[in-house]
């Protein structure tokens, strides 16, 4: 949906929206984001994944689905291929494992974390990990 050199976004499902706003979000950060929409939980696009992994710093699935669902999926592939094995921070965003009373649905994917403020937090904190704050990060 966007190419970017630092942050990598893969969506599935209906977040693509709220990512391509925290895409905007991180862009006026000066943190160049990409977007993928990953239409397809299985098979996994491999390739795509794997050059997405590849060459950025940071990479955040989102998804409707719970712990075990297309995130997991990623992690294992990243896993078994040794691409979190020189520094990737790789993260995932799915529903948590809880009892979401009736809402708005805007309220409702805020509460379980898959709105575009969510995830730009999900960036912003494995920005800092292991290094001194975003400013260097961005370096």
């Amino acid at each position: 949906m966007r190419e970017g050199k630092k942050i990598a976004i893969l969506s599935l499902g209906t977040r693509l929206e709220e990512a391509l706003k925290a895409a905007e979000v991180l862009e006026a950060k000066g943190l160049s984001t990409t977007v993928a929409d990953l239409r397809f939980a299985k098979p996994l696009d491999v390739d795509l994944i794997r050059k997405l992994l590849t060459t950025h710093e940071v990479a955040v699935t989102i998804e409707e689905n719970s712990v075990g669902g297309f995130g997991a999926h990623v992690l294992t592939m990243a896993s078994d291929e040794g691409l979190i094995d020189g520094g990737l921070k790789l993260r995932t965003l799915r529903l948590p494992d809880v009892y979401q009373d009736q809402d708005k649905p805007e309220v409702q994917y805020a509460e379980a974390g898959l709105d575009a403020t969510a995830l730009v937090d999900t960036v912003l904190k494995a920005l800092r990990h292991n290094s001194g704050g975003v400013a260097e990060a961005r370096a």
